[in-house]
């Protein structure tokens, strides 16, 4: 079995390979952004990509720790051909991962990964002499990152330093960014108080960060701070506490920003583009507002899709990942935080702008051992959910998913009260075992 380090540097020349066979590279020496969270493993990983790469003849700019979202933006601000994130966001610190995004920041198509995997270990010709690449430290790239944050914030709010008179508690999950995240809300102008921000490679989404909220919601209450923030692991989502502890998810961070963007009229179409699983309550909230949601299927990637293909300039999960298109190519929890900020100082509490934004229950029912491919053909089921759909009217909401990989089925079902969601969803699910259920 090959080790990790083998793997990552077989995976770098692979991407460089099929990048310079699909005509990327034409016409001038390829360059790649690299960059990564604070796991431990990160850092051999980060130098064996390095080789990779340089050994395909990429110059390859190491920035070191720094927010996938920033890998994006330096990707695009220094007109490199690739770039490339070691991370696995906000899974434990064992876990690592290789991420890749296109000239200009956008994720790589389907297709292209596809290739990349394909093409590991492949014979190849690499280059010698003169045209192997070079490894530079780029650590000082991270810093235009926080300047472009900011600026984003300041044009968003129209004032330079739009989170003045804010105490902000920040959770950096001890991950990416846990320098630049304080870093880019300071220069806003907002009192910070950073929390699990001292990583030490092991310690990443460790009782912190996004995935663990009660320390925070506890030091924003001690603190008497406006708000909280938690990134995960490589920050590329966050999500929000209000002054009284209460929690604020991406359906509820979505909404609070497309009023504001509504109202400033930087809106497209005043359309937010959404996942399926969003809770009907964010789409009732828009509705109010006169704000149209498109849904895509679950994932950033599909969101962004949706974004690009329509031009609409802001959409999300109910994760966290928020995507403003003015100002980034991805999720970035580092700026959402910083708009966050600036529609509070301008409009109130975050708790008053949440309040309108409800959150039905939302009940989930994975169903294994059955033949997800029929799921949306079987009449038995269809006639379920149509019934389910039939009862709960406009007070509720029916969603049935199949896995992509494995023989399971998602139920999903939101309803004004658990008990009716409760219900509905395991009848669901019972009819979805009975009906599909693998012989």
């Amino acid at each position: 079995m090959l080790s990790r380090q083998s793997l990552a540097v077989d995976l770098a020349v692979s991407a460089a390979r099929v990048l310079a066979e699909r005509g990327e590279f034409s016409g001038h020496r390829p360059k790649a952004v690299l960059g990564r969270d604070t796991r431990v493993s990160g850092q051999f990983l980060s130098h064996a990509v390095a080789a990779g790469l340089a050994s395909a003849g990429v110059d390859v700019l190491d920035v070191g720790v720094v927010p996938t979202p920033g890998v994006a933006y330096l990707t695009d601000a220094v007109e490199a051909d690739l770039g490339v994130v070691i991370s696995a966001s906000h899974n434990p610190m064992p876990d690592n991962g290789i991420k890749f995004f296109a000239r200009g920041g956008h994720k790589l198509d389907d297709a292209v990964e596809d290739l990349i995997e394909e093409g590991l270990r492949s014979p190849w010709q690499r280059p010698t002499g003169a045209a192997v690449g070079t490894i530079t430290d780029a650590a000082p790239l991270a810093a235009d990152y926080v300047e472009h944050a900011v600026a984003a914030v300041r044009s968003f709010a129209g004032a330079e330093e739009p989170l003045t008179g804010l105490t902000i508690v920040v959770d950096t999950a001890y991950g990416a960014a846990s320098s630049v995240g304080p870093q880019a809300l300071e220069a806003a102008g907002a009192t910070v108080i950073a929390l699990h921000d001292a990583p030490d490679g092991f310690n990443i989404n460790d009782q912190a960060g996004s995935t663990h909220m009660g320390a925070l919601q506890d030091r924003v209450v001690a603190e008497g701070a406006d708000f909280g923030i938690a990134y995960d692991g490589d920050a590329d989502r966050c999500l929000a506490v209000d002054h009284t502890g209460a929690l604020v998810n991406g359906d509820q961070i979505m909404g609070l920003l497309a009023i504001a963007m509504k109202d400033a009229g930087s809106l497209y179409h005043d359309t937010l583009v959404a996942t399926v699983m969003s809770n009907l309550g964010l789409h009732r909230a828009m509705d109010a507002a006169g704000i149209t949601i498109i849904e895509s299927a679950v994932g950033d990637r599909y969101v962004l899709e949706a974004m690009r293909e329509g031009g609409y300039s802001l959409g999300g999960e109910q994760s966290g990942h928020v995507i403003v298109a003015e100002y980034a190519t991805t999720g970035d929890g580092v700026l959402t935080s910083l708009l966050i900020g600036a529609r509070v100082r301008e409009a109130g509490p975050l708790r008053d702008q949440c309040a309108a934004i409800e959150t039905l229950p939302q009940i989930l029912v994975n169903v294994a051992g059955v033949d997800r491919s029929r799921v949306h053909t079987d009449a038995g089921v269809q006639q379920a959910v149509a019934a389910s759909r039939r009862e709960l009217g406009k007070s509720g909401r029916v969603l049935l998913r199949p896995s992509g990989t494995e023989p399971l089925v998602r139920v999903m079902v939101e309803a004004s009260t658990a008990a009716d969601a409760q219900r509905h969803a395991d009848a669901l699910a019972a009819v979805v075992t009975e009906r599909l259920a693998l012989s």
